[in-house]
């Protein structure tokens, strides 16, 4: 009796991910890893100094508490979730993420990391890149032992996957302090080169380990957040030489994804151009119907942008008409444009191909 329950179970959750269930039409699962931009949760569970887990951060989210995302309400991953017709996945660390919530898929990520292992040390505690593939390898046992090896590859390799890591290695490392050991090995085009080849590594892991659709986030602009114009910017200007990072490392992504697609013989690899998804309601944030896009809404100092959000902090009444959130992180309205553009832009953000397009694709195969 025992053993036909347990059957019964397991054809069940097959049939949620829409294996074996002819006709059955799953959400597919969705796999989050990478920085702040994309930590819906998991440094809340960790002694760290990199964390959103205290107001005013959440108040915007439905249940307007904090929750670990560095917004003022939902984030990237979970406006993706959306848009996919799927739940929002919950972080790896979260107790809940058991049973059926596995199906959904997991948010590996954590505040602070880069594509370096030096990047972030000041976090002290955060989940670093080599330990979210760790934790993504846990998971896809932890999977198998709920439905069984077969079904559990192919709930990964049917998933959409997102990843975002980049920017900390310049804010948090290469340019965190004047003579960072980093700048001191490496000038910025060969640090470049360097963290490209790293991520190329990384990237190429997580194909080894199922995945097979996943959306690769450039850096935004970096030397246009109001922590940066705040310490470095003269006149309100975004910041040349962060600039100067951004606009070296956005076009080698691209290059080398193209080069790892080339190689596997599929679009496995598709770049999204977070930073001209941002420049263009930085640039033009009436347009876009902000008030502005050098002040964040919670935050001190110049540009509120010196020091983290707290309830010591400024806050502004409206965080529709502000694009930033914090001093580094879009606001939820800002992270919506975005999404937007992963979901239907042109090849001048998305390449080779956007997410309607990707989502059509995959639909018929």
């Amino acid at each position: 009796m025992e053993g036909a329950f347990c059957s019964w179970m397991i054809l069940g959750l097959a049939v949620m991910i829409g294996v074996g269930a002819p006709g059955a039409e799953a959400a597919r699962a969705f796999f989050v890893f990478g920085d702040s931009l994309v930590d819906n949760g998991n440094n809340n569970y960790l002694a760290t100094t990199a964390r959103a887990d205290s107001p005013p951060y959440g108040i915007d989210y439905p249940s307007h508490r904090p929750t670990g995302r560095f917004s003022n309400g939902l984030n990237i991953p979970d406006l993706i979730s959306e848009a996919i017709g799927s739940e929002p996945t919950l972080p790896y660390l979260d107790p809940e993420l058991n049973g059926e919530n596995l199906l959904v898929g997991a948010n590996f990520a954590s505040a602070g990391i880069g594509i370096l292992n030096d990047t972030g040390v000041q976090f002290i505690n955060i989940i670093r890149i080599p330990q979210q593939l760790q934790f993504f390898q846990q998971y896809q046992q932890r999977v198998a032992a709920l439905v069984g090896v077969e079904q559990a590859q192919q709930l990964v390799n049917n998933a959409l996957v997102l990843i975002t890591l980049g920017g900390n290695d310049f804010v948090n490392n290469y340019y965190l302090v004047p003579f960072s050991a980093r700048s001191r090995q490496f000038s910025l085009p060969d640090y470049v080169v360097y963290l490209i080849s790293e991520y190329r590594k990384i990237l190429a892991r997580l194909y080894e380990l199922g995945a097979r659709r996943v959306l690769v986030t450039g850096t935004g602009p970096l030397g246009c957040v109001p922590a940066e114009l705040a310490q470095r910017s003269r006149n309100g200007e975004c910041v040349p030489e962060l600039q100067r990072a951004a606009a070296l490392f956005n076009p080698q992504l691209i290059q080398m994804l193209n080069g790892l697609n080339d190689e596997i013989g599929s679009d496995v690899f598709v770049a999204a151009n977070a930073q001209q998804m941002s420049l263009d309601f930085i640039n033009s944030p009436q347009r876009y119907g902000f008030v502005t896009s050098k002040v964040a809404c919670c935050g001190q100092g110049p540009y509120n942008g010196l020091g983290l959000c707290t309830v010591a902090s400024n806050l502004c009444p409206n965080r529709d008409i502000y694009a930033f959130w914090d001093p580094f992180h879009p606001s939820e309205r800002a992270s919506r444009l975005i999404v937007r553009q992963i979901l239907t832009g042109d090849t001048k953000y998305m390449n080779p191909m956007n997410l309607s397009t990707i989502m059509a694709l995959d639909s018929r195969t």
